[in-house]
């Protein structure tokens, strides 16, 4: 059963993923219109906004193993937008100052959702 502080983390990184996605979505409408920002960008967009509706998903798992898988790909998509955005800075199509606080708020994330897959891993104790 979950407890009023596990809510509340809850509604705190739904949000967060939510924002986060966004930020992502703000930032790739600012890119320059080129084929490479635009090809760059529709990959950052994909993987960005879905960390956000994968951590939803998994919230409503109907098992264990269901909200493991869920946030297994939280955590893949989060990596995979790390990627592209260092990508988009490698290539000199945005400037590192402009992405410092999404690379925070994404590790920030991803440490919440390895911590998350470690714990749902955890056998459940007998309650007396």
């Amino acid at each position: 059963m979950e407890t009023g502080k596990e809510a509340v983390g809850h509604a705190d990184f739904r949000q967060r993923t939510f924002d986060f996605a966004l930020r992502i979505i703000r930032l790739v409408d600012a890119l320059p219109d080129n084929k490479i920002c635009r090809t760059l960008g529709n990959q950052l967009l994909r993987s960005g906004t879905s960390i956000g509706a994968n951590a939803r998903a998994a919230r409503r798992g109907r098992s264990r193993a269901e909200f493991i898988a869920k946030m297994g790909i939280v955590e893949e998509e989060a990596d995979e937008t790390i990627y592209w955005l260092e990508l988009l800075v490698a290539a000199e199509k945005i400037a590192p100052k402009k992405i410092e606080f999404l690379l925070k708020e994404l590790n920030e994330i991803l440490s919440i959702t390895v911590a998350s897959i470690k714990t749902a891993r955890q056998p459940k104790r007998a309650t007396a």
